[in-house]
């Protein structure tokens, strides 16, 4: 079994008690809902992997993060036919608040992991499926 390691940056956006989540498109949590964020390219600072992230997958560039903490967990997925892989998936997360109102959600994806930004009523979080990292930082 194949083992990896990822490390991302997420964000925690809560706005009149709405969480903004994305639809995950694809990997271990296709079609679960998650926090934004994504991969820490080379060089690059984690608040600015936050910012980067948060625009691409949600279309918000109006806002401000302060890091929160970081968690992790593991798992076992089917990474192709026969084939599994074992995650260690570590995210820095950060709390997000909104600099303006004047935004336009990006609701039809970004063409790579996300099928889309949607704000949720925090008393449906329990009847959505969620990544692990939105059940962490909301438990």
């Amino acid at each position: 079994m194949k083992k990896y390691t990822h490390l991302g940056v997420y964000g925690i956006l809560i706005h009149d008690d709405q969480i903004l989540l994305i639809k995950k498109s694809r990997g271990p949590h296709k079609g679960k809902w998650d926090l934004p964020g994504g991969t820490i390219e080379f060089g690059e600072e984690p608040y600015d992997t936050l910012m980067r992230e948060f625009y691409e997958e949600t279309g918000i560039v109006e806002l401000d993060g302060k890091l929160r903490t970081a968690i992790s967990y593991t798992l076992v997925y089917p990474l192709k036919e026969n084939e599994l892989e074992e995650l260690h998936h570590i995210g820095i997360i950060y709390d997000v608040k909104l600099t303006s109102s004047q935004y336009i959600l990006k609701t039809d994806g970004d063409g790579e992991d996300s099928l889309g930004a949607s704000w949720i009523q925090m008393d449906k979080i329990d009847s959505i499926e969620t990544t692990p990292f939105v059940r962490g930082v909301l438990s």
